[in-house]
C-alpha cells in the first residue's frame, strides 16, 4: 500500500490548490480537473520542491492542502468504534497527531514528481448530492500500469472536502483503522496517542 501513497499524495497536492472562491461554484470533478493542470505547472517550475526542499514542501502542504481536508471525519473513520471510547481531549489530540502524521509521511512525494499525467473522470449525475467520489487515474508511463486514485468528498458549509483517498482499491482510512485498532488493543487510546506522537517526532527530523 505504501508504495502507492507517494503517488496519492502527489495527486492530492495537484487537485487541492485552487482559490477558495472557486470551490464554492465548481463541481468537484471540474475543480479537480482544472487544478491538476495548474499545479502540475507549478511543480515543474519550482526547483525547490523538485530538489526536496523540506520547508518549501511543508509550506505548500500546510497552506494549500490541509484546508481542503476534513481531518475530523478522517480520524473518526480511522478510529471506527473506538472513537466513542476516546475522551474529548483525546479526540482533539488524535485529530492533530493523525494530521501531522499524514503530512510528514507523504509530503516528500512532491519532490518525486516524474511528469505523471493525471486523468479525471467527469461526474454526470451529481445533482444535489452532498457526498460523491471523484475518480482519477495516474498514468506513470514507461510501460507501467496506471494507478486509480479515488477521492471521497463531501460538500460542507466551507465547500467540498476530502475525507478519504482510495489508491488501487485500498482506502487510506481503512488501512489506518487496522493499525489503530491493533495499537488500542495493546495500550488503549492513550497508547495510540503516544505511538502517533513518537512517530511524528521521529519523522520531524527527516
Amino acid at each position: 500500500m505504501k508504495k502507492y501513497f507517494g503517488i496519492m499524495m502527489l495527486a492530492v497536492v495537484l487537485l487541492l490548490v485552487f482559490p477558495a472562491w472557486a470551490k464554492e461554484v465548481m463541481a468537484p470533478d471540474i475543480l479537480v480537473d482544472e487544478t491538476v493542470q495548474e499545479v502540475m505547472d507549478i511543480i515543474k517550475q519550482d526547483s525547490d520542491i523538485k530538489s526536496g526542499n523540506k520547508d518549501r514542501i511543508l509550506d505548500l502542504v500546510e497552506n494549500k492542502i490541509l484546508p481542503h481536508f476534513d481531518f475530523t471525519r478522517m480520524t473518526q473513520l480511522a478510529m471506527g468504534k473506538n472513537w466513542a471510547k476516546a475522551a474529548s481531549n483525546q479526540q482533539s489530540q488524535l485529530i492533530e497527531e493523525f494530521r501531522t502524521l499524514l503530512v510528514r509521511t507523504y509530503s516528500n512525494s512532491l519532490s518525486g514528481y516524474q511528469n505523471e499525467i493525471i486523468t479525471v473522470n467527469p461526474i454526470n449525475d451529481l445533482g444535489n448530492k452532498t457526498d460523491t467520489m471523484v475518480k482519477t487515474r495516474v498514468n506513470q508511463g514507461k510501460g507501467r500500469q496506471p494507478v486509480p486514485i479515488n477521492y471521497s468528498m463531501e460538500k460542507t458549509a466551507e465547500g467540498w472536502k476530502v475525507y478519504d483517498v482510495t489508491v488501487a482499491g485500498v482506502s487510506l482510512v481503512t488501512n489506518y483503522r487496522g493499525s489503530f485498532n491493533s495499537q488500542i488493543r495493546k495500550g488503549g487510546v492513550e497508547g495510540l496517542i503516544k505511538t502517533l506522537t513518537e512517530k511524528n517526532r521521529s519523522l520531524e527530523g527527516k
